[in-house]
């Protein structure tokens, strides 16, 4: 096993490119090494620095190498292709230039981000699950022809591809030569169901993970009764990982017998946050997945 542990800006409270509610990027940078990181992923395109020069200069001078992006698009609506088609590049070229791997892909939110609202119908009808099947191969063919990347799918609470039908129906209808799964254990848990569980069942296809955990308590309800994904965020409902619903030890016993070795980021969600809160959380956070063997 081999588990390459990272953070994201995400546990630095960045959903966006930019927003004054956000840790100004070169705080994040700062605080993501002296947590003890030296991979992170990029945050929203824009967040960071788009200059290749200048970002390859501020992660260098903190010893930060970059695993990636993720990227979230509408995947399903077809005439959004030629915006995704240049963003694609964008992203690609910005990754690529400074040594990342992974296109990280998942499909934008039914509801909005801020207000927690459906903007969108919760479900696709069957025309438009095959746009977004036919989008993301799409999508990991230009950014594997043109920058080396490799597309992994991220399942994502309030997205068209959150519960575990529709993940399956997912890697059921997508080309395993184009596309991975990166799972993300807290979405995964989001609603109730068991990482733990849904990797062994899909190791094959796993190549990318996020570390997340969610309130006990909380998923019990959110279970019951559903909520927006900003509602619950601002709410807490993803926790330190000691005390969330996810077992960790149970899937660092998992990793090993599988022999995983790619890429884990933490990740605990927390948009908006004070901008001291996330640099205690992160230290505590990198030394309990020390203590307990992973990463």
């Amino acid at each position: 096993m081999n588990v390459k542990l990272g953070s994201a800006p995400a546990s630095w409270g960045i959903s966006f490119a930019s927003d004054p509610k956000q840790t100004p990027w070169t705080r994040y940078l700062d605080e993501v090494a002296e947590a003890g990181y030296t991979w992170t992923e990029l945050g929203p395109y824009g967040y960071l620095p788009t200059d290749r020069s200048r970002l390859a200069r501020e992660l260098g001078q903190r010893n930060l190498k970059l695993t990636g992006a993720a990227f979230m698009p509408v995947l399903e609506e077809r005439e959004a292709w030629p915006e995704i088609e240049q963003a694609v590049l964008d992203l690609g070229a910005l990754l690529a230039g400074l040594g990342a791997k992974y296109l990280v892909l998942i499909d934008d939110l039914y509801t909005d981000q801020h207000s927690g609202e459906p903007i969108a119908a919760p479900t696709l009808d069957a025309e438009s699950w095959r746009t977004l099947i036919d989008t993301s191969h799409a999508i990991a063919l230009l950014a594997k022809q043109n920058f080396g990347l490799r597309t992994v799918f991220h399942p994502h609470a309030d997205s068209h591809v959150e519960y575990e039908e529709q993940i399956e129906k997912l890697l059921d209808e997508t080309d395993p030569a184009l596309i991975g799964l990166a799972l993300d254990t807290g979405h995964h848990a989001y609603h109730g169901s068991d990482p733990v569980a849904f990797i062994r069942k899909h190791h094959e296809r796993l190549e990318y993970l996020h570390f997340k955990s969610v309130d006990p308590a909380m998923q019990r309800e959110v279970a019951r009764q559903g909520a927006p994904i900003a509602i619950t965020t601002i709410q807490g409902y993803f926790c330190e990982p000691w005390r969330g619903a996810v077992d960790f030890p149970a899937l660092r016993d998992l990793l090993a017998e599988l022999n995983y070795d790619s890429f884990a980021i933490v990740e605990q969600d927390m948009y908006p946050t004070p901008f001291d809160r996330p640099l205690p959380i992160a230290k505590r956070t990198r030394e309990y997945f020390r203590q307990i063997g992973l990463g």
